[in-house]
């Protein structure tokens, strides 16, 4: 079943992280809190958006697109822009905005991400980085801080893709890299299209596509996200700088045999496309390990999905990363080989579609370079500078505007998942130094 409306169930237990206890690292201790100023601290902000979506049998998260628990998230932007006395809108492609000046001034410095979730996903992934921009922004209205460019906050809709299966799809439409024609053929488990469901969230799904006026004003993008992966855990920083995104994407895989009987056909005389499937999961894996890659069927359908009938139709989404451009062409490659000789053998018939894919991100290196130089003016330290699997909607925009990313350690280095988790004492480091380079830009 898809998402549907109405998704903010009650939570299983009274609370996630943060807090958390504390890890060891090298950052140099300061006893000041970011302080808010005419909003909720960044504390407060956590527990009101704790109950929202969050499932009760699993403890995680369905935040999807445009239902019921998207829904008391964007309600919930919106009352912290508009306490905050922000001037609050909405564009086009349903990303909403809370703007700190003058966004016709051009050359702004924006931060924020994304409110939805993966199924059953986590606490942290998306909303600490629109918890930490409101809360960076009120320690810089309690510093006195003055600016000489806008500030805004950004909630983009939809960057999990959880609903109708493709990423970054708010961050995509302004971008121009998905047309309105291609976002309207999108459509989740239940045949529900992205134009409907939309139209019954009250947006107008004819408004969306490339909004190149909104990217012009944008000077400097900064997204903060908790890490995912221990590359700072291992080395004992709170914070970090992305260097890269890995080239990634998802490719679906239909097997095609011949629906039966599974109690009265004899191994022999069948055409069972989930034993071709399983044999490209285990390929999957094996042509990952070979190129020091990843590769991940994470997703199944089966028609006629019966427990006493043998599948007619197998589909299955690999999702692939890898360092480089070259190694990701040879994942794959290899992937969809195996899978074709598996399905020649059993005779099942094969389709493969590349749904979605994004080149590796390299972030603008001179806004890369310029964060930690102002991370660094004050401790001394160098903050470690480390590349990701994952994808982001600063990677979607890196090719129409400045883009830099900030993480915030990740203990266990679990994401998507109900265990990710970050110490609150990193949380609050991560609002300081995403409040010093929006200051140290904002300035510029």
């Amino acid at each position: 079943m898809s998402p549907r409306a109405g998704g903010g169930d009650a939570p299983a237990r009274a609370e996630v992280p943060p807090p958390g206890a504390a890890a060891a690292d090298r950052s140099v201790p300061r006893d000041d809190r970011p302080r808010p100023v005419g909003g909720s601290s960044f504390e407060e902000m956590w527990r009101e958006l704790l109950p929202i979506g969050r499932h009760p049998g699993s403890g995680g998260y369905r935040r999807y697109a445009w239902t019921g628990a998207d829904g008391e998230c964007r309600a919930w932007f919106r009352e912290q822009a508009e306490t905050r006395g922000l001037a609050y809108e909405v564009d086009r492609n349903g990303n909403q905005w809370a703007w700190l000046g003058d966004p016709a001034a051009g050359d702004a410095v924006v931060t924020g991400s994304h409110l939805d979730s993966v199924p059953d996903g986590g606490a942290f992934d998306g909303p600490l980085g629109v918890v930490s921009s409101f809360a960076a922004l009120d320690e810089l209205r309690a510093r006195g801080s003055r600016f000489t460019r806008p500030l805004a906050v950004v909630n983009f809709g939809d960057e999990e893709g959880a609903r109708f299966g493709l990423a970054c799809v708010g961050s995509r439409l302004t971008a121009g890299q998905l047309t309105v024609e291609q976002a309207h053929r999108l459509t989740d488990a239940d045949g529900v299209t992205l134009p409907r469901a939309m139209e019954a969230a009250g947006h107008d799904p004819e408004a969306i596509g490339a909004d190149p006026e909104r990217l012009a004003r944008i000077g400097a993008f900064v997204e903060l996200h908790v890490e995912q992966g221990r590359a700072l855990d291992l080395s004992g920083d709170p914070v970090g700088i992305a260097s890269a995104i890995w080239p990634h994407g998802r490719w679906r895989f239909d097997f095609r045999g011949e629906a039966n009987h599974a109690g009265t056909t004899r191994l022999a005389d069948r055409r069972d496309p989930m034993l071709t499937y399983a044999e490209t999961v285990l390929a999957a894996r094996r042509e990952a390990e070979l190129a020091g890659a990843v590769a991940t069927f994470g997703k199944i359908s089966v028609e006629p999905n019966g427990v006493n009938a043998i599948p007619s139709l197998v589909r299955g989404w690999l999702d692939s990363r890898a360092a480089d451009q070259a190694t990701l062409d040879t994942v794959v490659g290899g992937v969809e080989k195996a899978a074709r000789e598996y399905a020649d053998a059993h005779g099942i018939d094969l389709d493969v579609v590349r749904e979605s894919f994004t080149p590796v991100v390299e972030f603008d290196h001179a806004l890369r370079d310029e964060l930690g130089r102002i991370l660094g003016k004050d401790t001394g330290l160098e903050v470690p500078v480390l590349g990701t699997g994952a994808g982001h909607d600063a990677g979607i925009l890196s090719g129409r505007i400045p883009t830099a990313m900030l993480f915030v350690r990740n203990p266990t280095g679990v994401s998507h998942s109900p265990a990710e988790s970050a110490a609150e004492d990193d949380c609050l480091a991560g609002v300081r130094a995403l409040a010093d380079v929006l200051e140290g830009l904002a300035r510029t």
